[in-house]
């Protein structure tokens, strides 16, 4: 039994160091700089770092940027979230119904966006939303809407990036969903149906019970990925109009790159952990919860 053990640590060791080195120390050495006040001037002579303990975060959690970074952020999720899930699900069942066709074509279709580089689905997206000359104005128009400034309004620039962002991901989760459903026992439908079950009960009391574990698995990720929004509002909006599009990550981006304030930037990412982790916690207790009401 000993050397089974000694055996399969030997053989997890190389990817145990990789997951060291490669992860657990660049960490480690981002939380102590978010300790730090690194920055140029520490860069270009280490004798000028100087720690500070926890001010970077008290400083961020002064400033009133993070808070509306936080706050665009949060919006984001809880826009794009359900809608990138409700898509990925009904196109997922789309894909699975007995009556659709050619569904080889239609999956790999829906899943190219995903594949594709994000900075230029971007580009494109900016084209298609332009005012005066984009595709997606122009359909308006002739249904009598006049012109909306997508990525100028600030009420506006938000919920462009929102439809682009599913767009661009809900493919993943609908291939995830579909393997879901193409799993669920066709039996339950057939019981289902003999007793005198209609669509909607069978959605409810068969399809989305047994999608449950995959359903969790799913929002996780895609509430991961919403929270590291950066690309789109970076190539689209540059966090305009008037901050409305500024998000944690690109603050951060900001603090690091353009301020070339390390540590606080590395707070950013500290606290932006620290949230993803709380709310990571509450979706699984939450579907726990659900689950053994069920």
């Amino acid at each position: 039994m000993k050397t089974r053990t000694l055996a399969g640590w030997v053989f997890a060791a190389p990817a145990l160091i990789a997951i060291g080195v490669f992860f657990f120390v660049p960490v480690l050495a981002a939380f102590a700089m978010s300790l730090t006040d690194f920055d140029i001037y520490a860069l270009a002579d280490l004798g000028n770092l100087r720690w500070v303990g926890l001010e970077n975060y008290r400083a961020l959690l002064a400033n009133p940027l993070f808070w509306q970074a936080l706050t665009n952020t949060l919006v984001f999720v809880l826009l794009g979230v359900p809608l990138s899930i409700g898509v990925s699900l009904g196109t997922a069942m789309l894909l699975n119904s007995p009556f659709t066709r050619f569904r080889g074509f239609f999956r790999t279709a829906l899943f190219a966006p995903v594949v594709t580089t994000l900075v230029a689905v971007a580009v494109v997206w900016r084209y298609l939303l332009h005012t005066r000359y984009g595709l997606i104005n122009q359909g308006l128009s002739h249904l009598g809407i006049a012109p909306i400034d997508w990525l100028g309004d600030p009420q506006w620039a938000m919920p462009a990036i929102v439809l682009l962002s599913v767009w661009k991901n809900f493919g993943y989760n609908m291939v995830i969903l579909l393997a879901g459903l193409q799993a669920i026992p066709a039996d339950l439908y057939e019981a289902a149906r003999l007793d005198g079950a209609r669509r909607w009960a069978l959605f409810r009391h068969i399809t989305l019970p047994q999608l449950a574990p995959l359903m969790l698995v799913v929002s996780i990720l895609t509430m991961a990925g919403h929270f590291q929004l950066f690309a789109e509002p970076y190539v689209m909006t540059q966090g305009g109009p008037a901050q409305r599009t500024v998000t944690v990550l690109y603050l951060m981006y900001e603090e690091g790159f353009k301020w070339w304030s390390l540590g606080s930037a590395s707070a950013v990412a500290f606290v932006l952990f620290v949230i993803m982790f709380a709310i990571t916690l509450l979706q699984m207790r939450v579907s726990r919860s659900a689950t053994g009401a069920a």
